[in-house]
């Protein structure tokens, strides 16, 4: 199917790059060997297209291109370099020519490689891929972890023994049926039980999120949640060390006000009357904790999420690398474990479309707390909530952090981040103005954020946006 110069501006017209849509300039050539990494990357995102002659930053102007003249020629190196066919095709726009490839998806339970280098998008950058992203790919086409069974040869007293199927109804605001075999048909057709020859084997989905007790079963109880509380800032005394109880979906409410409990409060004066305010907005929590049960590695042995709360701060992590940079958390989405999130969001626990990090992030700036640090370790994820600290308690990295979040958070609201945005989310009066552009001028100069205008001479109508953008 010809593209059409529609098809190339309503490309253009996208809010941003994304892991399946790339443009380059490209006015006079483009090096093969990056074409060879960008479509390995791409195909391993899914398939997507690589459109040369066109700026890959807003608002995308057509430039045109002189890259490979002869496209029929390339795609045949390419095919011979990769091993799988790119189409290319020429497009003669208004304002120049623009060439574009059509990238296939890997085939399933393959990633495709660049001199045995496995790559993924990240922003802008090609990175190689993690572990656990190949691992998952590589297992592709077999019965992934969710569906296998966690209890086996279970008549309909047992399943209804070990799992609270009155919760599951009750979240999704469904009638209790009049008989069992009304419950058994519907937990079977959401694939929480399966039928092997005269019994039921329950998944680990099913288990994971309506067991009365995850004990009960051997594979999933250190998969709980685990709640820890220290004194002070460090890990040297524990006050407190919990872990849940329950299935994710029908412990959950439980464990958030659990969470809740624990967390210290602080004494605020609003026109002469006090009152306590928690620490920690419990939208935040909420957000942070349905994220962490969801996008865990569940092949991760021995390992289970872990929320650690300190003097000073709140740490909620889970097992396995992310997906994608840290820093595209609040714009971008991909779901490690698709089925759990699905009835998850079903459930009402959390939302599938990624909105989740932008409620933390604007919870901490309505709180006045500093903006949350989201961490990648050896083989676990965290994100971190930081207790209250004024703009001078906080140290250069803070500041830095502050500023692109709510530069991002702007943005995925079709909004652009000024001096008098920043200021307002500080809370500082005008007379900072000065202040708060030097934390800009920082954060610009940490490749975060970058002009939205880069023609615009005036410091007064200045607006940012993204790095990504």
């Amino acid at each position: 199917m010809a593209i059409t110069v529609s098809q190339i501006d309503a490309w253009r017209a996208a809010r941003s790059e994304h892991q399946n849509l790339e443009f380059k300039e490209a006015k006079a050539q483009f090096d093969n060997r990056k074409l060879y990494r960008y479509c390995v990357a791409l195909a391993n995102e899914g398939g997507g297209h690589l459109l040369l002659g066109i700026e890959d930053h807003p608002p995308r102007r057509v430039v045109g291109t002189a890259a490979f003249n002869d496209p029929i020629d390339m795609a045949a190196k390419l095919f011979q370099a990769l091993g799988f066919r790119v189409d290319i095709e020429e497009v003669a726009h208004p304002d120049g020519r623009v060439l574009v490839f059509a990238i296939p998806s890997r085939p399933r339970g393959t990633a495709f490689n660049f001199e045995g280098s496995y790559l993924m998008r990240a922003g802008e950058e090609l990175v190689p891929m993690s572990e656990d992203r190949l691992r998952a790919i590589f297992a592709e086409g077999q019965p992934d972890w969710l569906s296998q069974p966690a209890m086996t040869d279970c008549d309909d007293d047992k399943v209804v023994q070990v799992l609270d199927t009155q919760s599951y109804f009750d979240l999704l605001h469904l009638p209790y049926p009049a008989n069992r075999t009304g419950v058994l048909e519907r937990i079977q057709h959401e694939k929480l039980i399966v039928r092997q020859g005269q019994g039921w084997t329950i998944t680990n989905l099913g288990g994971l999120l309506f067991a009365k007790r995850l004990d009960a079963f051997d594979r999933l109880a250190r998969k709980a949640a685990r709640v820890i509380v220290y004194e002070g800032r460090n890990k040297l005394k524990t006050k407190t060390d919990k872990p849940g109880t329950k299935g994710y979906a029908v412990g959950f409410q439980g464990l958030v006000e659990f969470i809740n409990g624990l967390v210290p409060s602080n004494e605020v004066i609003e026109q002469a009357l006090r009152r306590e305010v928690k620490m920690f907005p419990e939208i935040a929590v909420r957000e942070l904790v349905a994220n962490a049960l969801i996008h865990q590695d569940f092949n991760e042995s021995g390992s289970s999420v872990m929320i650690e709360i300190y003097e000073d701060r709140m740490e909620i992590s889970n097992p396995g690398k992310p997906f994608i940079p840290t820093d595209r958390f609040i714009d971008e989405y991909q779901s490690r474990n698709e089925r759990l999130a699905d009835v998850m969001r079903r459930l009402g626990i959390c939302e599938e479309k990624g909105s989740g990090v932008d409620k933390v992030i604007q919870a901490a700036e309505v709180f006045q707390l500093p903006a949350p640090d989201f961490r990648v370790g050896d083989r676990r994820t965290s994100a971190v909530l930081f207790a209250h600290q004024t703009l001078d308690g906080m140290d250069r990295n803070d500041r830095i952090r502050a500023c692109y979040q709510h530069c991002c958070l702007r943005y995925v609201m079709n909004e652009k981040m000024t001096n008098q945005s920043l200021r307002e989310r500080f809370q500082l009066p005008e007379g900072k103005v000065a202040s708060v552009s030097q934390i800009i001028a920082t954060t610009v100069d940490a490749g975060k954020i970058k002009l939205a205008d880069p023609t615009q001479t005036s410091t007064r109508y200045r607006s940012y946006v993204p790095f990504w953008t």
